[in-house]
């Protein structure tokens, strides 16, 4: 702009006038030279502080120039200080939280296979004692076999006498309606153990599909 740019100090130079050369009388050229010279001298030097005032004030305005774009990148350089530690703080994050995943999805899976081998074993050790010779099962059928031959008993009837036989009567009456009872509480207990014995396996097999 023009505000900008340098303004030439202007030094006053006296305006010389042309030598008077009286009527009659010698011309002093030499006189007329030297008055030249001072005139050539006081321009030059006009000039010369003129350039020197205009590099200065380009060399003040380099200073400004060269301070301002170290100011910013002094700033773009704590601006992206800054941007790297926040990425650096993020990605801690993401991993930390990565880590903290993985550790809780190992833990799981640790957890369900320890799961799925205690469910094996119980079914395999199951399995197992129904399939031997003398296992819990038949002991429990030769159990109750026994107590059906200790239960049963001889009618000796011939010699009773009418009330006698109505109370034999009422007696096995009430014995069988105990057998009954027993019955059903027996099939409700086997139906249960059925029930949760058909529940481990469908798990069990849920678990080996995943």
């Amino acid at each position: 702009t023009e505000d900008s740019k340098p303004k030439i100090k202007s030094t006053f130079v006296p305006g010389l006038a042309p030598p008077k050369i009286p009527d009659g009388e010698k011309v002093d050229f030499d006189d007329i030279h030297r008055k030249r010279m001072e005139k050539d001298l006081t321009e030059l030097h006009t000039l010369i502080e003129a350039h020197f005032e205009k590099r200065k004030k380009e060399e003040e305005e380099l200073i400004v120039l060269t301070d301002r774009i170290e100011k910013r990148r002094s700033e773009r350089a704590e601006q992206m200080k800054i941007r790297a530690e926040r990425e650096r703080e993020r990605q801690a994050k993401l991993a930390e939280e990565k880590a903290r995943k993985e550790e809780e999805e190992a833990k799981k899976k640790a957890d369900d296979d320890a799961r799925k081998k205690m469910i094996l074993s119980n079914l395999s050790f199951t399995g197992y004692k129904q399939t031997q010779p003398g296992t819990k099962r038949q002991t429990e059928r030769e159990k109750k076999r026994k107590i059906l031959n200790d239960r049963r008993k001889e009618l000796n009837i011939d010699h009773l006498k009418e009330d006698k036989l109505r109370e034999k009567a009422k007696e096995m009456w009430d014995w069988m309606r105990q057998l009954e009872a027993e019955k059903f509480d027996l099939q409700f207990k086997y139906m249960k153990q059925k029930y949760e014995i058909t529940v481990l396996r469908n798990r069990v097999s849920d678990h080996q599909k995943m």
